[in-house]
C-alpha cells in the first residue's frame, strides 16, 4: 500500500468546508446587523425627536412650566429609551466594525 498515491485535497476539504460555513455565518450576520443598524437608527431619531428641549413633554401639547422641573412620567421613560436606544447603535455598530 502505497501511501504517497492518496491526494491531498481530501485532506483540505473540511477546512474549505468550515472556511465556507464561517464565511456564510458572517455574510448573514452582517446582514442582520445592518437591518438592525436602521431600525435602531429610527428608533433613536423618534425618541430624541419626541423629547422637547429645554422645556418638558407638556409644553410641546400646550402646558407650560416656566422653572426647572425632574423629568416624570413618560419624559423619564423616553430619556431612558433614548440611553439604551443609543448604547445599543454604538455596540451594533462596533460589532458590524469588527465582523467586516
Amino acid at each position: 500500500m502505497d501511501i504517497g498515491s492518496k491526494p491531498i485535497s481530501n485532506i483540505s476539504l473540511p477546512l474549505s468546508v468550515s472556511n465556507f460555513l464561517i464565511t456564510n455565518f458572517n455574510q448573514k450576520m452582517l446582514k442582520i446587523l445592518s437591518y438592525s443598524q436602521i431600525i435602531l437608527s429610527v428608533m433613536l431619531i423618534i425618541s430624541i425627536l419626541l423629547q422637547n428641549r429645554g422645556s418638558g413633554l407638556s409644553a410641546a401639547f400646550g402646558g407650560d412650566f416656566g422653572g426647572f422641573h425632574t423629568k416624570r412620567g413618560i419624559e423619564k421613560f423616553l430619556f431612558f429609551v433614548s440611553s439604551v436606544v443609543g448604547v445599543l447603535f454604538i455596540v451594533n455598530a462596533l460589532t458590524t466594525l469588527v465582523l467586516s
